[in-house]
């Protein structure tokens, strides 16, 4: 069931430092429109930015906040490619491995250009590493550097490996490295309110704390909100790990899975540049994983899983302080200001769930941990689609995805059982 008493931001280190968190007007009466976007988080957003930026009539409508969900929580790592792209080609009667490529970095892309566009101050540096932990991380390090010297990646890029960890991370946790300066890390709430501001210009229409209660299928579908309704010749549906209508076509396909961070207080600049002297975010090799980075204001930003049940602890501080610790146990008298959580959308074979439902309605969801770079991507193939352009919208919707009935029930459980399964692996 949809959301019934909207929500504000949840209190985290991106709220209290947000630009500016501008209010939208509720859904009232009846409104018309080219496309209506169900979703006000990256998905969202970059849609109706694209959209607008082709000249399209767009409504967007969010149940709560802009960026509410795990667009404004998340760990902010502008990390390239797209989750389970050797699955992916499986599913092609052709070689896209170009075009696969391609897409890799196209969110990437499309953050710069508006961010320098729309004048969006959200923080975004480039500097990124992969660790490894064992001798089988390190080969998969060295394949994907491999890679981008076959595509001539035109970022830097090197790996690092044991005798060389300790200058660029002040732990000896990782063993080897491989550094990406394509890649990067931002402030997400900011960067989704500045791009919604830019699509507000460019006269998208927002409403926000309208949660939609249904959608009218036909030649013009509309949807409904307890005070309104939209009507267009279009929707998308963006809601991602919150998402919850339509179940009889897209129930069962999308997880979510908790994600949560604790965000430490300032730093001193010899404390940082002790344990990141490069600023650097940072992601483990391992399905249930950790990461981190600092924050513009040299807070340690450290993020992961909290445990294995599917749901929020009491304390992600107490669950989440004990492993940075283990990694740096240099920051084990700091002070932790923030923490919070959220959800992710998981989907099995970990190839995000993008088509349509009818001709008129698309979908977009299902990131599994990759939404900042694809969810600008899924934006773009999305306006592509409704542009009449369907090259790499195709190449998603011909992936079979596994669906298990009665998820709405017995979700936690799931992914409990999920999370076991990926520690186990992780294991090896």
């Amino acid at each position: 069931m949809p959301i019934k008493f909207p929500q504000p931001h949840c209190n985290s280190y991106y709220t209290a430092t947000a630009n500016e968190i501008p209010d939208y007007p509720l859904l009232k009466g009846a409104q018309s429109c080219d496309v209506c976007i169900v979703g006000g988080g990256f998905t969202g957003i970059s849609s109706a930015l694209h959209l607008a930026e082709r000249g399209y009539n767009v409504n967007v409508i969010e149940a709560n906040r802009i960026a509410w969900g795990a667009t404004g929580r998340s760990g902010g790592q502008l990390i390239g490619g797209i989750s389970g792209e050797q699955r992916l080609k499986k599913f092609q009667d052709k070689d896209i491995s170009d075009l696969i490529w391609k897409m890799r970095w196209a969110g990437h892309e499309i953050i710069r250009g508006w961010v320098e566009k729309y004048n969006i101050n959200c923080d975004l540096k480039f500097g990124y590493m992969d660790v490894g932990i064992k001798p089988r991380h390190l080969r998969s390090l060295q394949a994907e550097y491999e890679v981008l010297q076959q595509h001539n990646f035109p970022y830097e890029f090197r790996l690092v490996d044991s005798s060389e960890m300790k200058d660029i991370l002040g732990t000896s946790a990782y063993s080897s490295g491989l550094i990406n300066m394509g890649n990067g890390h931002l402030h997400p709430l900011n960067l989704c309110l500045g791009e919604a501001k830019a699509a507000s210009q460019l006269g998208v229409n927002i409403f926000e704390q309208s949660s939609v209660l249904r959608i009218e299928h036909g030649v013009k579908p509309k949807v409904h909100t307890e005070n309104g309704v939209i009507e267009s010749d279009f929707v998308i549906l963006a809601g991602n790990a919150y998402h919850s209508l339509e179940r009889r076509h897209l129930g069962g396909i999308v997880f979510p899975a908790g994600s949560f961070i604790i965000a430490s207080e300032p730093l001193s600049d010899e404390l940082a540049h002790e344990i990141n002297p490069l600023e650097l975010a940072v992601c483990d090799p391992n399905y249930v994983l950790d990461y981190f980075r600092f924050s513009a204001d040299k807070r340690m930003l450290f993020g992961g899983r909290c445990n294995y049940s599917g749901r929020e602890p009491l304390s992600i501080q107490k669950t989440m302080l004990p492993r940075m610790i283990k990694i740096f146990p240099q920051l084990k008298n700091v002070k932790i200001d923030y923490e919070w959580g959220g959800k992710i959308g998981i989907v099995i074979n970990r190839i995000p769930h993008i088509g349509r439902i009818e001709k008129n309605i698309f979908y977009a969801q299902g990131y599994s941990g990759h939404g900042v770079n694809v969810t600008h991507l899924a934006g773009q193939i999305l306006a592509d689609a409704i542009s009449g352009t369907y090259e790499r919208f195709d190449v998603f919707e011909k992936v079979k995805h596994y669906r298990l009935p009665g998820s709405q029930w017995i979700g936690n459980q799931l992914v409990a059982l999920g999370m076991i399964y990926f520690r186990l692996m992780d294991l090896r």
